[in-house]
C-alpha cells in the first residue's frame, strides 16, 4: 500500500472511531441485520451442514454444549488433583443415557448423520467414565482426547440454522426418525 493510500486509511479508520451511534444499536439491541448482511452473510460464508432447529432447541442445544464444556473442565480438574470419583461423576454428565439419545435424535430429525455423530460423543465420553473408575490416569486422557476429537469433528462438520415450525416440519417430514 503507499504512503498516501495509507494516511487515508488510517485517517477514516481515526475519525470513524469517533462517531456517536445514534438509535438501536447505541442503546444495546443492535437489529438482526445490518447494510453488510449481517447473519446471512455469516451463514452462507460457512460451508458446514445446517442442523435445523427452533429457537427452544437452539437454546438447548447451546446450553447443552456450555455444560459439556463444564464437564470437561471438571475432568481436567479432576485430572490434575488425582480425583476419579469427580472425573467419573463428570464423564457420566456427558455420556449416553436413553434420555441423551432422544434428544439426540430429535436434535438431528432434520440432518442426516447428526444424530449418529452426537451419539457417536456420548459413547466416546462414556470412556472416560470407564477409566476413572479403574483409577487409570493414562486411559482417561487417552479417552478424554478421542473425547474431544470427536467434539472438533462434530463442530467441524456441523452449524445450527434457527427455523419456524413451518420449515422444521417440512425438513423433519422429509426426513422420518426412529422416533415419529
Amino acid at each position: 500500500m503507499t504512503r498516501p493510500a495509507f494516511a487515508i486509511v488510517a485517517s477514516l479508520a481515526l475519525f470513524g472511531c469517533r462517531h456517536q451511534e445514534t438509535g438501536p444499536a447505541a442503546s444495546g439491541s443492535a437489529p438482526l441485520a445490518t447494510s453488510n448482511g449481517g447473519p446471512a452473510v455469516l451463514d452462507e460464508m460457512d460451508p458446514r451442514t445446517p442442523v435445523p432447529l427452533l429457537p427452544m432447541m437452539a437454546n438447548h442445544q447451546k446450553q447443552n454444549m456450555r455444560d459439556h464444556l463444564i464437564a470437561v473442565q471438571e475432568i481436567v480438574q479432576g485430572l490434575a488433583t488425582n480425583d476419579f470419583e469427580a472425573i467419573e461423576k463428570a464423564a457420566k454428565r456427558i455420556g449416553y443415557s436413553d434420555e441423551m439419545g432422544q434428544m439426540c435424535t430429535h436434535m438431528g430429525a432434520g440432518a442426516p448423520g447428526f444424530t449418529e455423530q452426537s451419539l457417536r460423543f456420548h459413547r466416546t465420553a462414556d470412556g472416560i467414565a470407564e477409566a476413572a473408575r479403574g483409577k487409570q490416569r493414562a486411559n482417561v486422557l487417552r479417552e478424554l482426547a478421542a473425547t474431544l476429537q470427536t467434539c472438533t469433528g462434530c463442530h467441524a462438520v456441523w452449524k445450527q440454522r434457527v427455523v419456524d415450525d413451518v420449515a422444521w416440519r417440512q425438513v423433519t417430514a422429509a426426513h422420518p426418525t426412529k422416533e415419529k
